[in-house]
């Protein structure tokens, strides 16, 4: 099925169950623990044998010798490969590292050897046998902050409109801070985690922790240079992902080299340590935001310029991602640096660029705000826009910002809010309320489905994942729609390379793209199973298919119907600018002796077209402004600039918000319909809950201390010295 025009009235606007809340289907099976997660397969395949991984001690050079004699002769070992036995492979989809092979150390951690033993026990014993004498390289500079001061104002602007430097030197009023942003780990519950059986070094079987099957599945094949039709993935579980596990990485890689070594199957989870050092991580930046702005408000000019870390060919942290479309504005300089470092990763992390560019912009949003004397919200509605403002001819398919920010505001309670700094304390608390935007982009990617009728029963399949974002239940929210079926009535098959291909869960494209796609298959099934009873233009409602006078119920059709189909995008989206918009609202109290800070409540107001289940979009929501929060507060990968690695690799180390940091989280649906993304009319949420929400505590934190810090997390000393004394 083709989607070339903008949507229609359709079914779903008029929807049983599209729209509407819906506990997970997934939910039980879950709370049970009966949920199959990849390193708990223990159905698959019977035989497994458990690996190990050993990393390197360096953050890069060459490794001159390997010992692992002592390894190879330790209790229940069945086979030791180290990175100097095989040569380089190939990178798969956006690798930068490569994961094994040859001699070269590009970071600290990178995997170069694994053992595969009896038991687990066996395995990290015999893995802590191994040593290697390394070359170092010459010294790192791990100084962003230095590299940016020599890179800003070079090279060719990523957006350019007008004269930015006329209209800074005319403004009203002018913004030009620094912001500093901590690189960040995913640090999901469930680590990089792979089975694989490659025993007998042909066909080679996965079940992993992956969120797109079929990039996955490909870059596999080119590490490995075989047949992609040679590999099978599977991933119908996902303990959290963020974007951490979009790509192959070093479980899946290790596990099968390992497989073929052993001629067995081979289980292997990335330690903790490796999650953080080995894996992918958000990159901290360096941002100076300059605004400019007339008396009114009115911005006349933005310049964004921000440096990441990456290896080299890596794309960093883009914290400008968000700048050339937020704001109206008449001029506009963007540029984002990328600096070289021998560190992990780099890639994407929720709102990859957006997340961070958030802490720069929305700050120094709320900064202009105070040199004007001018509400901050009132300010983000003055330069609103419906056009994209480093595009103009490009129109927003939808933007309701304006709306996020008058009910946000309303349901907060924001006219409560002193606009002088430190005036409301209780006790030893000083209170505090603060807000920020939010945007984020929402693409559309094709997406494909099976739908299968038998003996009353529906079944979908496609390869799309579940990273814990509630896919199982839209996706049979959908087909029961299309169907005329109940819930109970479809069976969901997900995260299989056998199935049709789908978007994958990644970029706040999943749940759009994917419903998209089972909407297509559902209705090529109603037109096979219209064709086979000769029915004209049937409807299904209420299990039955019916035609003028005739109807039967789809319970009683006898036999199998099947059908496959794909939703494509037509190229009249490049008309529109997709995007979801929010307004963030937070309350703290920031304690006045120690600098301790509790976000006592918050409320989002979101703008994502039709909201597909209000249930599961919640909790990504919420999930999200936890995320923030901990991002905001705590959260940062602490650097040994000497050795070059992230010292605290672990959840000990490593501060997430827990449930204690978690007060009242509102989240407003605007649930409006964008008819211009899907047929089904939505757009994503996933990431817009991590866009701006550390903003909005920043700016409370602010407004509850007058202490106003740009370099982030928002730590205790860097609170401590401006806090007022003691009464």
């Amino acid at each position: 099925m083709e989607f070339n025009e903008p949507a229609g009235q359709n079914l779903f606007d008029n929807a049983r169950l599209v729209g509407k809340p819906a506990a997970r289907i997934d939910g039980p099976l879950k709370v049970s623990g009966l949920a199959p997660y990849a390193y708990e397969r223990h159905d698959v395949v019977e035989g497994q044998l458990y690996g190990y991984p050993v990393g390197a001690t360096i953050s890069h050079g060459r490794i001159l010798s390997m010992d692992v004699e002592a390894a190879r002769a330790a209790p229940g070992v069945r086979a030791v490969v180290t990175t100097l036995d095989i040569a380089p492979l190939a990178l798969g989809m956006l690798n930068v590292a490569r994961l094994f092979g040859g001699d070269e150390v590009q970071h600290y951690h990178q995997a170069i050897a694994v053992v595969v033993a009896d038991s687990f026990e066996q395995a990290r014993a015999a893995a802590g046998l191994i040593t290697a004498e390394y070359a170092t390289g010459d010294a790192a500079d791990f100084d962003l902050h230095a590299a940016f001061e020599r890179l800003q104002g070079s090279g060719d602007p990523d957006t350019l409109v007008g004269d930015v430097d006329t209209a800074f030197r005319s403004a009203a009023a002018v913004v030009d801070q620094m912001y500093h942003t901590a690189s960040i780990s995913h640090a999901a519950m469930e680590p990089h985690a792979s089975i694989v059986d490659w025993s007998d070094g042909e066909r080679m079987r996965v079940w992993t922790s992956n969120q797109m099957i079929n990039w996955t599945r490909g870059s596999i094949a080119t590490t490995f240079g075989i047949d992609p039709e040679l590999v099978q993935l599977e991933s119908p579980y996902v303990g959290g992902g963020f974007g951490g596990k979009l790509w192959l990485r070093a479980d899946a890689v290790l596990a099968a080299i390992g497989s073929r070594a052993a001629g067995a199957p081979v289980k292997l989870a990335l330690p903790r340590p490796f999650v953080m050092n080995n894996t992918t991580h958000r990159a901290a930046t360096v941002q100076r935001v300059r605004l400019a702005a007339a008396s009114d408000g009115r911005l006349t000019g933005i310049w964004h310029e921000a440096a990441s870390h990456s290896l080299p060919g890596g794309r960093g942290e883009n914290a400008t991602a968000q700048t050339p479309y937020f704001y109206a504005t008449d001029t506009m300089r963007v540029k984002h640096h990328i600096v070289a470092m021998p560190l992990p990763e780099a890639s994407d992390m929720r709102a990859p660029g957006e997340a961070s560019g958030h802490m720069g912009l929305e700050v120094a949003m709320d900064e202009l705000a105070e040199a004007l004397e001018m509400d901050p919200v009132q300010l983000r509605i003055v330069n609103d826009t419906q056009v994209n403002p480093s595009e103009p001819s490009q129109p927003f398919s939808e933007r309701n910002y304006v709306a996020c920010l008058e009910t946000g505001a309303e349901a907060f309670g924001w006219s409560d809010r002193s606009a002088t700094p430190g005036q409301r304390r209780e006790g030893q608390w000083l209170i505090g309320m603060g807000m920020a935007g939010a945007y984020r982009g929402t693409p559309v990617r094709p997406s494909g489905a099976r739908a299968i009728l038998e003996n009353g029963r529906l079944i979908i399949e496609t390869d799309m994942t579940d990273i814990g974002t509630g896919s199982y239940t839209v996706l049979a929210q959908t087909a029961a729609e299309v169907m005329g079926l109940t819930l109970d009535e479809v069976e969901m098959r997900l995260g299989n390379s056998l199935y049709p291909v789908s978007s994958g869960s990644g970029g706040q494209f999943g749940a759009a793209s994917s419903t998209a796609g089972v909407y297509a298959a559902c209705m090529a099934l109603r037109g096979e199973i219209g064709e086979r009873l000769g029915y004209d233009a049937p409807e299904f409602s209420d299990g039955l298919v019916v035609s003028g006078d005739s109807s039967q119920a789809l319970a009683d059709l006898q036999g199998r119907f099947e059908a496959v189909d794909e939703m494509t995008i037509g190229n009249f989206q490049d008309n529109y600018l997709l995007a979801t918009f929010g307004a963030h609202f937070a309350e703290v109290a920031v304690h006045i002796a120690t600098g301790e800070t509790r976000v006592r409540r918050m409320v989002s107001t979101i703008d994502a077209g039709r909201i597909l289940n209000p249930t599961t979009a919640r909790s990504q929501l919420i999930g999200g402004m936890t995320m923030s929060i901990g991002g905001v507060l705590s959260e940062e990968m602490a650097l040994d600039t000497g050795r070059g690695y992230f010292v605290n690799h672990d959840l000990a180390g490593y501060e997430v918000a827990v449930h204690a940091d978690i007060l009242d989280q509102e989240v407003i649906f605007l649930d409006t319909a964008d008819a211009v993304a899907t047929p089904l009319k939505a757009k994503g949420v996933g990431e817009l809950g991590v866009c701006g929400v550390g903003a909005a505590v920043a700016n409370a934190v602010y407004n509850a201390t007058g202490v106003r810090v740009r370099d982030f997390p928002l730590t205790l000393d860097r609170l401590l010295g401006g806090l007022p004394e003691l009464a």
